[in-house]
């Protein structure tokens, strides 16, 4: 699974949760109770949900009941005072000791997530929009020291063995003696090396090297290139692209940042097929 399919995940999972904790908020809200009730006392809204219905019903029904006037017998008894209740005092705590409530909680959940997933979001923005400064395809890549490099490509009956550095996506191959004038001027050969771009012109297929003719031969659809990278036969309307090469200290710099494209060139610099092909006829 590539990482931008994670994100994708990521982003999506984030988004359903938001939306099921705006549709929660909401539904919260609704079900506030009236704004009669929150005035309430806590120990009477206590006994209220205390009281069963029978009671409150036979209670509504002893109100409704007509007062009957009833004559007083004797002398009455003298009336007493009722205790005077003591006012209610009211403390004030801090929030610390008073707690978290619900409302509360989810607000402060609520907030979180979302300012988590701006940071989520924000970050791999970053993560596809920040350039490759050092190392990978895309910047300056040491291809090692230029005299290992040549004694590898040269092989001993006279043929070559071009050098594939992946983190360039590039093959090694020898400059020509007599290359063209395109070539010239365009900081594409050093010390006698060049950088071809793997990617083949036509379609984007990597080309590999086939040995036997001396050249780099498409699978996909038969395009073919000499050694040094010049096209020779297929649907491909250019030659191979190279990169821009520097002998930095006795190592080859190959800046993969910069590729250069170059047309079809009318005289080869090399001898192509040099035997069988690996695709096919030449």
């Amino acid at each position: 699974m590539t990482t931008t399919v994670i994100m994708l995940l990521l982003v999506g999972a984030l988004s359903i949760f938001f939306v099921l904790a705006g549709l929660l908020l909401f539904l919260r809200q609704k079900s506030k109770p009236e704004p009669w009730m929150t005035k309430l006392d806590a120990d009477a809204q206590r006994l209220d949900r205390g009281v069963p219905a029978g009671v409150v019903a036979a209670t509504k029904a002893a109100q409704e009941v007509e007062p009957v006037a009833t004559e007083i017998v004797g002398t009455p008894e003298p009336l007493v005072p009722a205790p005077i209740n003591m006012p209610r005092q009211v403390v004030e705590i801090s929030a610390s000791e008073a707690g978290v409530s619900r409302r509360m909680f989810f607000t402060r959940a609520l907030a979180g997530s979302f300012f988590s997933y701006l940071g989520v979001l924000g970050l791999a923005s970053l993560a596809f929009s920040w350039p490759k400064v050092s190392g990978g395809f895309g910047s300056d890549v040491d291809a090692g020291p230029i005299a290992e490099i040549k004694a590898t490509i040269s092989q001993a009956d006279g043929s070559i063995l071009p050098v594939f550095l992946p983190e360039a996506r590039a093959w090694i191959v020898p400059a020509a003696e007599t290359a063209g004038t395109q070539f010239e001027d365009n900081f594409t050969v050093a010390d006698g090396l060049m950088a071809l771009w793997q990617k083949c012109v036509h379609l984007g297929c990597s080309v590999p090297w086939c040995q036997t003719s001396q050249g780099f031969e498409c699978p996909c659809h038969g395009s073919k290139y000499n050694g040094f990278g010049e096209y020779q036969a297929g649907p491909a309307p250019r030659n191979l692209d190279r990169f821009v090469v520097e002998d930095k200290a006795g190592r080859l710099l190959i800046k993969t940042g910069q590729p250069i494209e170059t047309e079809r060139a009318v005289a080869k610099s090399v001898k192509y097929p040099q035997g069988p092909s690996c695709i096919g006829a030449a």
